[in-house]
């Protein structure tokens, strides 16, 4: 069913509500799984036997598949030595991310992605883990690989964690269908998309339609939705690992994130250090309304710029007289030229590594622009 306005803001607390409702002992648990899962990762992926060996129980074993041999039981102590082979370090081709943690008291299960692009190949590894004298650790595995043309590349969805406008009770969200659109895209070609807020953790979610396929496939997908209540902190991002940023709209993008200075850095750190692309979409656009290069001068100074335009809004709403700032007004304010066309209409600017689209009909056209950009190695 397509969702009314009650019930989309309904959802908003519901959806919230449900990823933030983890007792304080299952965010710790959740810490502290989240690390023995890194250090198989990092074990694997850059030869670390001692990291390997810290992450499984002793006398834990992997159920692996092998030529003619579908269960092949191997000890943790033999897969650890299968890396001691290699010079401390030296990278594998391994490319790991957590997808998924699951926790009933003091036993969890964990799912996670293994992808090796020089093989075009793809593992999804399948964990239990135990709490065994207040440590975590895994005590079984197994893992299944398929082909796959994924090849690494990394993605950074910018999203807010704001649950009302303002000082207000209104609630607010981040745009589930901007985070859909684009995100379809990116997958679809073989990008890993990542997550990042200014306090990490759970996000608000809005403007959720059921009755739209690609809506419905990734809300009741768990994988998905455990990237949504487990976004980064800026902390916790390498600006060298991302090809571009993607500011995520809904009115949520004009609390928080705007004025971050850990994630101005960061998406200045990509784009300026790295040739990265800054793009967003619709109220995304706030984000990158007060960027500034190194020069001093913003981001958007000389450039056409798109997003939700001030004409298009309602200022006599109470919703909109909480927003600490007018979009267009900022971005024209700044040096930006600020273009849109109709209500409902799709709307892209491209202006050399800077992408922005009017709404949330954009997202898709966005995501391609940026696509092509990345896979042209296109620079200023």
């Amino acid at each position: 069913m397509k969702l009314t306005l009650p019930s989309i803001i309904l959802g908003i607390f519901t959806l919230f509500i449900g990823l933030l409702g983890k007792p304080v002992w299952a965010n710790s648990d959740n810490k502290q799984i989240t690390t023995v899962l890194e250090n198989y990762i990092q074990g694997t992926s850059y030869s670390h036997p001692e990291k390997i060996a810290k992450a499984f129980y002793s006398d834990a074993n992997l159920l692996l598949e092998k030529k003619n041999q579908p269960i092949w039981r191997v000890s943790a102590k033999d897969y650890a030595g299968w890396f001691s082979k290699n010079k401390s370090g030296m990278f594998t081709g391994r490319v790991g991310e957590i997808l998924n943690i699951e926790i009933s008291d003091e036993i969890a299960t964990a799912k996670v992605e293994i992808i090796i692009p020089e093989k075009q190949q793809r593992y999804v590894d399948l964990f239990l883990l135990k709490k065994i004298e207040n440590q975590w650790k895994i005590i079984s595995k197994t893992a299944i690989g398929k082909p796959s043309t994924q090849h690494g590349k990394r993605i950074l969805f910018i999203v807010s964690n704001a649950e009302f406008h303002g000082t207000s009770s209104l609630p607010v969200g981040a745009s589930f269908s901007e985070i859909v659109n684009a995100y379809t895209e990116f997958k679809d070609a073989g990008f890993t998309v990542d997550f990042v807020s200014p306090q990490g953790g759970a996000i608000p979610l809005s403007y959720i339609n059921t009755s739209n396929v690609t809506q419905k496939k990734y809300l009741y997908n768990a994988d998905f939705m455990y990237a949504l209540a487990n976004t980064k902190a800026p902390n916790k991002i390498q600006a060298s690992s991302y090809k571009a940023v993607h500011y995520i709209g809904g009115s949520s993008a004009m609390y928080g994130v705007p004025e971050d200075l850990a994630i101005q850095k960061l998406v200045m750190d990509i784009y300026e250090k790295h040739n990265g692309i800054v793009s967003s979409v619709c109220h995304g656009t706030a984000g990158i309304a007060f960027l500034k290069l190194k020069s001093g001068k913003h981001l958007v100074s000389g450039k056409r710029i798109s997003g939700y335009p001030d004409e298009y809004e309602n200022f006599n709403k109470a919703y909109s007289k909480q927003w600490p700032f007018k979009i267009t007004e900022t971005v024209e304010r700044h040096g930006g030229s600020f273009k849109y066309s109709d209500r409902n209409k799709v709307h892209v600017e491209v202006d050399g590594r800077v992408i922005t689209g009017q709404n949330h009909l954009s997202s898709a056209l966005v995501a391609q622009t940026m696509i092509k950009m990345i896979k042209s190695e296109h620079s200023e």
